[in-house]
Protein backbone atom coordinates (compact mmCIF):
# COMPACT_ATOMS: atom_id res chain seq x y z
CA UNK A 1 0.00 0.00 0.00
CA UNK A 2 1.36 3.16 -1.19
CA UNK A 3 2.04 6.06 1.41
CA UNK A 4 -0.93 8.20 0.04
CA UNK A 5 -3.22 4.95 0.64
CA UNK A 6 -2.48 4.45 4.23
CA UNK A 7 -2.77 8.32 5.04
CA UNK A 8 -6.50 7.94 3.56
CA UNK A 9 -7.12 4.51 5.00
CA UNK A 10 -6.15 5.89 8.22
CA UNK A 11 -8.62 8.82 7.95
CA UNK A 12 -11.31 6.44 7.44
CA UNK A 13 -10.83 5.38 11.21
CA UNK A 14 -11.89 8.55 12.42
CA UNK A 15 -15.22 9.07 13.65
CA UNK A 16 -15.21 12.62 12.35
CA UNK A 17 -12.87 13.29 9.43
CA UNK A 18 -12.00 15.90 7.07
CA UNK A 19 -14.15 15.26 3.60
CA UNK A 20 -11.63 17.91 2.16
CA UNK A 21 -8.67 16.08 3.43
CA UNK A 22 -9.66 13.43 1.95
CA UNK A 23 -10.50 14.80 -1.36
CA UNK A 24 -7.12 16.49 -0.94
CA UNK A 25 -5.83 12.62 -0.13
CA UNK A 26 -7.99 11.25 -3.33
CA UNK A 27 -6.61 13.99 -5.75
CA UNK A 28 -2.93 12.38 -5.06
CA UNK A 29 -3.35 9.67 -7.29
CA UNK A 30 -3.40 12.12 -9.76
CA UNK A 31 -0.79 14.71 -8.52
CA UNK A 32 1.37 12.84 -6.69
CA UNK A 33 3.46 15.77 -5.28
CA UNK A 34 0.00 17.41 -3.96
CA UNK A 35 0.67 18.87 -0.12
CA UNK A 36 -2.92 18.11 1.61
CA UNK A 37 -1.60 20.27 4.23
CA UNK A 38 -1.07 23.42 2.44
CA UNK A 39 -4.32 22.97 0.84
CA UNK A 40 -6.11 22.89 3.85
CA UNK A 41 -4.11 25.71 4.92
CA UNK A 42 -5.81 27.78 1.95
CA UNK A 43 -8.92 26.71 2.89
CA UNK A 44 -8.18 27.67 6.72
CA UNK A 45 -7.14 30.88 4.91
CA UNK A 46 -10.55 31.76 3.15
CA UNK A 47 -12.40 30.66 6.46
CA UNK A 48 -10.27 33.55 7.85
CA UNK A 49 -11.36 36.18 5.35
CA UNK A 50 -14.96 35.72 5.66
CA UNK A 51 -14.56 35.40 9.62
CA UNK A 52 -13.24 39.12 9.21
CA UNK A 53 -16.55 40.41 7.88
CA UNK A 54 -18.93 39.02 10.16
CA UNK A 55 -19.78 40.25 13.48
CA UNK A 56 -19.14 37.67 16.49
CA UNK A 57 -22.86 37.73 17.14
CA UNK A 58 -23.58 36.80 12.92
CA UNK A 59 -26.97 34.41 12.43
CA UNK A 60 -26.63 31.56 10.52
CA UNK A 61 -28.25 33.27 7.91
CA UNK A 62 -25.26 36.05 7.71
CA UNK A 63 -22.92 33.77 7.89
CA UNK A 64 -24.13 31.98 4.92
CA UNK A 65 -24.81 35.43 2.56
CA UNK A 66 -21.01 36.29 3.42
CA UNK A 67 -19.79 33.38 2.81
CA UNK A 68 -22.30 33.08 -0.21
CA UNK A 69 -20.59 36.56 -1.49
CA UNK A 70 -16.84 35.76 -0.96
CA UNK A 71 -17.16 32.54 -2.84
CA UNK A 72 -19.48 32.96 -5.57
CA UNK A 73 -19.23 36.37 -6.11
CA UNK A 74 -15.82 38.00 -5.01
CA UNK A 75 -14.34 34.65 -5.92
CA UNK A 76 -16.10 33.31 -8.83
CA UNK A 77 -16.52 29.74 -7.92
CA UNK A 78 -18.94 28.73 -10.35
CA UNK A 79 -20.27 24.75 -12.04
CA UNK A 80 -18.77 23.52 -14.76
CA UNK A 81 -21.80 23.10 -16.94
CA UNK A 82 -19.59 23.39 -20.47
CA UNK A 83 -17.76 20.16 -19.51
CA UNK A 84 -19.65 18.77 -16.19
CA UNK A 85 -17.42 15.55 -16.93
CA UNK A 86 -14.10 16.95 -17.03
CA UNK A 87 -12.00 14.76 -14.61
CA UNK A 88 -10.66 18.13 -12.75
CA UNK A 89 -14.11 18.80 -11.27
CA UNK A 90 -13.54 15.70 -8.74
CA UNK A 91 -10.36 16.98 -7.93
CA UNK A 92 -10.21 19.22 -4.79
CA UNK A 93 -7.18 21.03 -5.90
CA UNK A 94 -8.35 21.60 -9.63
CA UNK A 95 -11.68 22.97 -7.94
CA UNK A 96 -9.66 25.36 -5.91
CA UNK A 97 -7.30 26.49 -8.38
CA UNK A 98 -9.56 26.48 -11.27
CA UNK A 99 -12.73 28.04 -9.39
CA UNK A 100 -14.80 25.59 -11.63
CA UNK A 101 -16.57 22.60 -9.96
CA UNK A 102 -19.42 19.95 -9.94
CA UNK A 103 -22.10 19.90 -7.38
CA UNK A 104 -20.72 17.19 -4.60
CA UNK A 105 -16.74 18.98 -4.96
CA UNK A 106 -18.39 22.31 -4.29
CA UNK A 107 -20.70 21.42 -1.69
CA UNK A 108 -17.69 19.98 0.40
CA UNK A 109 -15.58 23.19 -0.58
CA UNK A 110 -18.65 24.95 1.55
CA UNK A 111 -19.00 22.27 4.09
CA UNK A 112 -15.38 22.88 5.65
CA UNK A 113 -15.24 26.81 5.25
CA UNK A 114 -18.88 27.06 6.43
CA UNK A 115 -18.37 24.50 9.77
CA UNK A 116 -14.98 26.76 10.04
CA UNK A 117 -17.41 29.80 11.00
CA UNK A 118 -19.93 28.14 13.17
CA UNK A 119 -22.17 27.01 10.63
CA UNK A 120 -23.85 23.27 10.59
CA UNK A 121 -23.60 22.07 7.43
CA UNK A 122 -24.49 18.73 6.47
CA UNK A 123 -23.57 16.83 2.83
CA UNK A 124 -27.20 15.72 1.03
CA UNK A 125 -26.68 12.72 -1.42
CA UNK A 126 -29.84 13.99 -2.99
CA UNK A 127 -30.63 11.72 -6.25
CA UNK A 128 -28.70 13.53 -9.55
CA UNK A 129 -27.33 16.65 -7.72
CA UNK A 130 -25.54 16.82 -4.48
CA UNK A 131 -27.08 19.43 -2.02
CA UNK A 132 -26.26 20.90 1.25
CA UNK A 133 -28.55 21.29 4.67
CA UNK A 134 -28.22 24.44 6.90
CA UNK A 135 -29.17 23.00 10.38
CA UNK A 136 -31.02 26.15 12.11
CA UNK A 137 -33.04 26.10 15.28
CA UNK A 138 -36.13 26.35 13.88
CA UNK A 139 -35.49 24.09 11.07
CA UNK A 140 -33.59 23.44 8.10
CA UNK A 141 -31.79 25.32 4.68
CA UNK A 142 -31.35 23.44 1.82
CA UNK A 143 -28.41 25.00 -0.06
CA UNK A 144 -27.11 24.35 -3.51
CA UNK A 145 -23.28 25.50 -3.93
CA UNK A 146 -23.36 24.75 -7.65
CA UNK A 147 -26.07 27.60 -8.03
CA UNK A 148 -24.04 29.84 -5.97
CA UNK A 149 -25.44 28.19 -2.68
CA UNK A 150 -29.15 29.35 -3.23
CA UNK A 151 -31.39 28.37 -0.91
CA UNK A 152 -34.17 25.88 -2.34
CA UNK A 153 -37.63 25.80 -1.75
CA UNK A 154 -39.95 22.19 -1.21
CA UNK A 155 -41.52 22.63 -4.20
CA UNK A 156 -38.29 23.21 -6.39
CA UNK A 157 -37.17 20.25 -4.42
CA UNK A 158 -39.89 17.66 -5.36
CA UNK A 159 -39.76 18.89 -8.74
CA UNK A 160 -36.02 18.05 -8.80
CA UNK A 161 -36.66 14.71 -7.09
CA UNK A 162 -39.49 13.88 -9.76
CA UNK A 163 -37.15 14.41 -12.51
CA UNK A 164 -34.35 12.41 -11.21
CA UNK A 165 -36.74 9.52 -10.37
CA UNK A 166 -38.10 9.93 -13.88
CA UNK A 167 -41.71 11.19 -12.71
CA UNK A 168 -42.07 8.15 -10.37
CA UNK A 169 -45.55 9.01 -8.88
CA UNK A 170 -44.36 8.07 -4.99
CA UNK A 171 -41.28 10.69 -5.57
CA UNK A 172 -43.04 13.41 -3.97
CA UNK A 173 -44.21 11.52 -1.04
CA UNK A 174 -40.73 10.55 -0.20
CA UNK A 175 -39.01 13.69 -0.04
CA UNK A 176 -37.54 13.52 3.35
CA UNK A 177 -36.14 10.30 2.92
CA UNK A 178 -33.34 12.01 0.78
CA UNK A 179 -33.67 14.73 3.10
CA UNK A 180 -31.23 12.79 5.69
CA UNK A 181 -27.20 13.79 6.17
CA UNK A 182 -24.79 11.92 4.37
CA UNK A 183 -22.01 10.03 6.31
CA UNK A 184 -18.71 11.31 5.63
CA UNK A 185 -17.88 7.80 4.01
CA UNK A 186 -21.38 8.44 1.50
CA UNK A 187 -19.85 11.35 0.79
CA UNK A 188 -16.50 10.65 -0.38
CA UNK A 189 -17.58 7.22 -1.69
CA UNK A 190 -19.80 9.01 -4.27
CA UNK A 191 -16.57 11.17 -4.84
CA UNK A 192 -15.28 8.42 -6.29
CA UNK A 193 -18.28 6.54 -8.48
CA UNK A 194 -18.35 9.93 -9.88
CA UNK A 195 -14.29 9.54 -10.79
CA UNK A 196 -14.92 5.26 -11.38
CA UNK A 197 -17.23 6.10 -13.96
CA UNK A 198 -15.55 8.92 -15.63
CA UNK A 199 -12.15 6.86 -16.23
CA UNK A 200 -14.42 3.97 -17.71
CA UNK A 201 -15.59 6.18 -19.89
CA UNK A 202 -13.09 7.06 -20.92
CA UNK A 203 -11.51 3.94 -21.54
CA UNK A 204 -8.79 4.73 -18.78
CA UNK A 205 -8.50 2.15 -17.34
CA UNK A 206 -5.20 2.42 -14.92
CA UNK A 207 -6.49 5.26 -13.34
CA UNK A 208 -9.88 3.65 -12.50
CA UNK A 209 -8.12 1.08 -10.64
CA UNK A 210 -6.52 3.58 -8.75
CA UNK A 211 -9.90 5.05 -8.07
CA UNK A 212 -11.13 1.69 -7.06
CA UNK A 213 -8.34 1.11 -4.60
CA UNK A 214 -9.56 3.85 -2.41
CA UNK A 215 -13.39 3.27 -2.68
CA UNK A 216 -12.59 -0.25 -1.49
CA UNK A 217 -10.87 1.29 1.63
CA UNK A 218 -14.11 3.04 1.56
CA UNK A 219 -16.80 0.31 1.41
CA UNK A 220 -15.06 -2.67 1.90
CA UNK A 221 -18.56 -4.50 2.82
CA UNK A 222 -20.11 -3.44 -1.56
CA UNK A 223 -20.04 -6.75 -3.57
CA UNK A 224 -20.84 -4.44 -6.27
CA UNK A 225 -17.71 -2.64 -6.16
CA UNK A 226 -15.27 -5.31 -5.77
CA UNK A 227 -16.96 -6.90 -8.72
CA UNK A 228 -16.52 -3.69 -10.72
CA UNK A 229 -12.92 -3.95 -9.52
CA UNK A 230 -12.42 -7.35 -11.11
CA UNK A 231 -13.34 -6.16 -14.45
CA UNK A 232 -11.07 -3.38 -14.10
CA UNK A 233 -8.21 -5.74 -13.72
CA UNK A 234 -9.62 -8.06 -16.67
CA UNK A 235 -9.56 -4.87 -18.86
CA UNK A 236 -6.00 -4.47 -17.76
CA UNK A 237 -4.68 -8.03 -18.39
CA UNK A 238 -4.27 -8.70 -14.70
CA UNK A 239 -5.73 -11.97 -14.76
CA UNK A 240 -4.95 -13.62 -11.35
CA UNK A 241 -6.57 -10.53 -9.68
CA UNK A 242 -9.63 -10.26 -11.30
CA UNK A 243 -10.37 -13.75 -10.68
CA UNK A 244 -9.45 -13.55 -7.10
CA UNK A 245 -12.09 -10.30 -6.86
CA UNK A 246 -14.66 -12.07 -9.00
CA UNK A 247 -14.57 -15.39 -7.24
CA UNK A 248 -15.19 -13.04 -4.21
CA UNK A 249 -17.79 -11.86 -5.33
CA UNK A 250 -20.17 -14.55 -6.20
CA UNK A 251 -19.33 -16.06 -2.90
CA UNK A 252 -21.15 -12.85 -1.32
CA UNK A 253 -23.42 -12.53 -3.96
CA UNK A 254 -23.96 -15.97 -5.04
CA UNK A 255 -27.77 -15.42 -6.18
CA UNK A 256 -26.80 -12.16 -7.95
CA UNK A 257 -28.52 -11.54 -11.11
CA UNK A 258 -25.12 -11.29 -13.41
CA UNK A 259 -23.99 -14.51 -11.39
CA UNK A 260 -23.47 -16.33 -14.69
CA UNK A 261 -22.03 -13.40 -16.70
CA UNK A 262 -19.31 -13.40 -14.06
CA UNK A 263 -19.14 -17.02 -14.39
CA UNK A 264 -18.61 -16.83 -18.04
CA UNK A 265 -16.25 -14.40 -16.96
CA UNK A 266 -13.89 -16.23 -14.53
CA UNK A 267 -13.88 -19.20 -17.41
CA UNK A 268 -12.32 -17.01 -20.36
CA UNK A 269 -9.93 -15.19 -17.37
CA UNK A 270 -8.93 -18.85 -15.89
CA UNK A 271 -8.06 -19.68 -19.98
CA UNK A 272 -6.16 -16.62 -20.27
CA UNK A 273 -4.16 -17.18 -17.57
CA UNK A 274 -2.98 -20.41 -18.52
CA UNK A 275 -2.33 -19.32 -21.56
CA UNK A 276 0.21 -17.12 -19.53
CA UNK A 277 2.31 -20.16 -17.93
Amino acid sequence: MTASLESFAELLTRDHFSLARAGFLIAQDEYPELDPEQWMARLQAMADVVRTRIPADAFAEQKVVALNHYLFEELGFRGNSEDYYDPRNSYLNEVMERRVGIPITLSILYIEIGRQLGLRLYGLSFPGHFLVMLKLNRGNLILDPYAGGQPQSEPSLRARLRRAMQEREDAAVNLEHFLSPATSRDIVARLLRNLKHIYLERGEYDKALRVMQRMLLVVPESAEELRDRGLIYARLDCFRAAQGDLQNYLRRRPDAADAAEIHEKLVELKAASARLN
